[in-house]
C-alpha cells in the first residue's frame, strides 16, 4: 500500500467518515501491523499541532490588525497620563501576548512537519521542541515578574508632570475631597497622591465658582477607606487674633505653615473669606485652614501678591453650603460630614502627624 493511500485511510478512520466493513477491515490491519498504529498515532499528534497552530495564527493576525489600527502617536499621551490602562490590559491579555510571541517557532516547525524535512524522532525536532518549551517557561517568568511589579508598586497615577497642582483634604473615609474650583478648573482628569505618593483617579463631583469650592470623588479601585474622619467643620465663625495653621502641597512634600486670622473679610470686602497671615504658595490652594483645636475653620484660596505674607481662605460655613448644593444624583456614594474632632486633645504636633493621611496633594492634567 503506498503512503498517500495509507494517509487517506488514517483520515477517513479518524474522521469517523469510513464505511462500518471497512473500518473493520482497517483495525485488523493495525493488530497485525504495528507500524500502522504508530502512524495513527503520529497523525493524531500532527493533526492536533495543525488545530493549535491555526488557532494561535488566527490569534496572531488578530493581534496584528488591532497593531495595524493604533495611531501611536496620538496615543501615547493617553498611555502616560492613565498607565492603568496598561496594567489592566497585561493582566487581562498576557496570555495571549505570550502565545503570539510563540507562533514564529511553531510555524517553523510545523512547516518543516509538512515538507517532511523532520520527524518526532529527529534530533532537530528534539530541539525545537526544548527551544518552545524554554520560550514558554521565559514568558511565565516575566508575566510573574511583571504582575508582581503591579502588586507592590505603590506608585500609581500618571507619569507625566501635572500642568498644575494644589492641595485637598478628605471630607469623608470614603473618597470624597475638597480642593479649590479654581484648581481643577479646565481639567481633561484629576488625580490626588496621598502622603506615601500613591495617587488615585477622581471623578469632580460639584464645583461652586462662587465660593471657589469645588468637591472631587475617588474613583480608583486601589484606593481603600480612610476610616473616621479626625477633624470637623466649623458652623461659626472665628475670631481675629485666633492662632491657625494650614497644611499641604506647595511643593513635592507635606508642609505645615502657622498663622493668625487678621481680618474677617477677604479681598477688596469679601465676606465669605478670611484673610491670614500665614505663609502659603502655590499649591496651597485648596487646602484646610485649622483652628488650634483642630477644627477646620477654612479652605485656602490664594494669597495677596501685593502685600508678603498675607492670604485668604473661605469661610467653612460656605464650604457646608456648597456641600448642601450637590445634587443627589451627583453622589455614588453616601456623603456625612463628621461631628466629632479627635484632633481637639492633641498636641499641634501630634495634630499634624495625624492630618498626614487626610490631606492630598490635587495633580489636574489637560491637553
Amino acid at each position: 500500500m503506498k503512503e498517500n493511500q495509507l494517509l487517506e485511510m488514517i483520515e477517513s478512520y479518524l474522521s469517523g467518515e469510513m464505511p462500518a466493513e471497512e473500518r473493520a477491515q482497517f483495525d485488523a490491519l493495525r493488530k497485525k501491523d504495528a507500524t500502522i498504529d504508530t502512524k495513527i498515532a503520529e497523525h493524531k499528534h500532527f493533526t492536533g499541532l495543525l488545530k493549535q497552530y491555526n488557532e494561535r495564527l488566527s490569534l496572531q493576525n488578530r493581534l496584528d490588525e488591532i497593531h495595524e489600527e493604533i495611531d501611536v502617536h496620538t496615543l501615547k499621551e493617553d498611555l502616560m497620563a492613565h498607565p492603568s490602562w496598561v496594567v489592566q490590559m497585561w493582566r487581562h491579555h498576557h496570555s495571549k501576548i505570550s502565545v503570539a510571541a510563540s507562533v514564529a517557532i511553531i510555524a517553523i516547525l510545523l512547516t518543516l512537519f509538512i515538507t517532511g524535512d523532520l520527524s518526532n524522532k529527529d534530533p532537530r525536532y528534539q530541539q525545537l521542541k526544548a527551544d518552545v518549551e524554554r520560550v514558554k517557561k521565559e514568558q511565565d517568568k516575566l508575566g510573574e515578574k511583571t504582575d508582581n511589579l503591579i502588586k507592590t508598586d505603590k506608585q500609581t497615577g500618571p507619569t507625566i508632570s501635572a500642568k498644575f497642582r494644589g492641595t485637598g483634604f478628605a471630607l469623608t473615609g470614603n473618597g470624597y475631597i475638597v480642593t479649590n474650583s479654581h484648581v481643577i478648573n479646565g481639567a481633561d482628569s484629576v488625580y490626588v497622591q496621598n502622603g506615601e505618593g500613591e495617587s488615585f483617579h477622581t471623578k469632580v463631583v460639584y464645583t461652586d465658582p462662587l465660593y471657589d469650592v469645588a468637591i472631587l470623588q475617588i474613583n480608583d479601585p486601589a484606593f481603600k477607606n480612610l476610616g473616621a474622619i479626625p477633624y470637623n467643620i466649623k458652623k461659626g465663625k472665628s475670631d481675629l487674633g485666633e492662632a491657625v495653621y494650614t497644611i499641604g502641597f506647595p511643593g513635592d512634600d507635606f508642609k505645615f505653615g502657622p498663622g493668625a486670622l487678621t481680618a474677617g473679610v477677604g479681598f477688596h470686602g469679601d465676606t465669605t473669606e478670611y484673610e491670614l497671615y500665614i505663609p502659603v504658595n502655590p499649591g496651597n490652594s485648596g487646602g484646610p485652614l485649622l483652628d488650634e483645636k483642630g477644627n477646620v475653620i477654612g479652605v485656602i484660596t490664594g494669597k495677596q501678591t501685593q502685600t508678603s505674607g498675607v492670604a485668604f481662605a473661605v469661610k467653612s460655613n460656605y464650604l457646608l453650603k456648597a456641600i448642601q448644593s450637590i445634587p443627589a444624583d451627583s453622589l455614588s456614594k453616601s456623603l456625612i460630614i463628621n461631628t466629632k474632632n479627635t484632633l481637639s486633645s492633641l498636641s499641634r504636633t501630634q495634630q499634624v502627624n495625624k492630618l498626614r493621611n487626610y490631606v492630598f496633594m490635587v495633580k489636574v492634567y489637560n491637553q
